[in-house]
């Protein structure tokens, strides 16, 4: 299922991260999605650019199944989140599902490790008008507010551990210390917004909740595109 390394040199990878850095001061949030697994010899390089991407984007690390029979389980592994990237498959056209993949804004995808890409399609994600979605912690869970919306959209909500490491024991990674961010818990939907409607709603979430990221975005149906995000770091 992985595909070759396509990472490009350090340096310019520097420069690529530097531009989006200063793109990033002001721009709309942009969500990046990485699908990814601690089976596929190839995303490690590309857990260590979501991890450099973190600052400038709401990064979400979403660790598919599918490697888990290849002689070691993710522990982050989770089917619902291969079957949402099966979704985002159909919705791109694509033959099948690889790892690891990148998707920002559920407008386009491309491999995860691309980092010159990743920096291209972050900075034009960022020039898009989006909704303003506004999140605040509450004693129970959080409480979301989003602006009028310009098409019927779906609202989503994430919780994340903010970091995480395995020690890889066996299969393609056996050896390796593995290191991740933003790793996605799961992805519930928390409601539907019609065209030109605003949405808000408070949200019990568990009480470890407050270790965790929130992150909630507006997707069209599909998935399709991302329309508005905000994220709530750990209390």
């Amino acid at each position: 299922m992985g595909r070759v390394d396509r990472s490009v040199c350090p340096r310019a990878l520097l420069v690529a991260l530097a531009a989006a850095s200063l793109a990033a001061q002001s721009r709309a949030p942009v969500l990046v999605e990485l699908f990814t697994s601690e089976g596929c010899s190839s995303c490690p390089p590309a857990d260590r650019l979501l991890e450099q991407l973190d600052p400038q984007a709401i990064v979400l690390s979403e660790h598919v199944d599918y490697w888990d029979h290849q002689g070691w389980k993710d522990p982050h592994s989770s089917h619902a989140l291969t079957q949402r990237q099966e979704s985002y498959g159909r919705i791109f056209g694509l033959d099948g599902v690889y790892t690891p993949e990148m998707v920002v804004d559920g407008d386009t995808q491309f491999v995860g490790s691309d980092a010159r890409r990743a920096a291209q399609e972050i900075e034009r994600a960022g020039r898009r008008k989006k909704v303003e979605v506004r999140l605040s912690r509450t004693d129970a869970g959080v409480k979301v507010e989003v602006a009028d919306v310009p098409t019927a959209a779906r609202v989503y909500l994430a919780l994340a551990d903010p970091s995480g490491a395995s020690q890889v024991l066996a299969g393609e990674n056996r050896g390796r210390q593995l290191h991740h961010v933003a790793i996605a818990l799961g992805i519930q939907e928390i409601g539907s917004v019609k065209r030109g409607a605003g949405f808000s709603r408070e949200i019990e979430l568990p009480r470890d909740a407050a270790t965790r990221r929130i992150v909630v975005f507006v997707q069209e149906s599909g998935p399709g595109r991302v329309d508005g995000a905000a994220m709530l770091p750990p209390r």
